[in-house]
C-alpha cells in the first residue's frame, strides 16, 4: 500500500468520524449548512449516508490493519472502501445537480470523495495475486 494511499485512507476515514459527530450534535455553524437543511427530508437525505459513510471508513481502516499486519485480503478491504467512496460522493454530487445547488461548501468535499478513488483503484488492482489469466479481477 503506498504512503499515499494510507494518507487518503486516515484522512477519509477519520474525516467521516469527525463529521458525523460534529453533526449528530449540530456543530456545524448555520452559515455552512446546506439549503434547507430544516427540511426533514433534507436531513433524512443527509443520515441516508451515515451507515454507508461509516462502512468506508470501517473498510478503510480494516484495509490498514490488514495491510499492517501483512494480510494480502487488505487489498480486498481497500478495494471495497475505494469504490464505495466514489459511490458516496457521486451520489451527493448528482443530487446537488438535481437541486442545482451549487455551494462549493458541499461540492469540494464530495467531488474529492467523487474523484481521489480513481487515483488508486488501478494500483491496489494491478499489485493483487487475484488478476486472472485475462487481466480481470478475481475476488476468490
Amino acid at each position: 500500500m503506498s504512503r499515499s494511499l494510507k494518507g487518503m485512507f486516515l484522512f477519509t476515514d477519520i474525516g467521516f468520524v469527525i463529521y458525523w459527530v460534529i453533526t449528530y450534535f449540530e456543530l456545524i455553524p448555520k452559515a455552512y449548512l446546506y439549503q434547507d437543511y430544516k427540511n426533514s427530508l433534507l436531513v433524512a437525505w443527509n443520515w441516508s449516508f451515515f451507515p454507508l459513510d461509516m462502512f468506508i471508513s470501517m473498510t478503510g481502516m480494516i484495509s490498514l490493519y490488514m495491510h499492517r499486519k501483512m494480510d494480502d485480503r487488505w487489498r480486498h478491504a481497500a478495494l471495497i472502501s475505494l469504490i464505495l467512496t466514489f459511490c458516496s460522493g457521486l451520489q451527493a454530487i448528482v443530487f446537488w445537480v438535481i437541486r442545482l445547488d451549487f455551494d462549493p461548501a458541499w461540492w469540494i468535499p464530495n467531488l474529492f470523495l467523487l474523484l481521489y478513488p480513481l487515483f488508486f483503484i488501478r494500483s491496489v488492482l494491478s499489485g493483487s495475486k487475484h488478476i486472472g489469466q485475462h487481466g480481470q479481477y478475481e475476488l476468490f
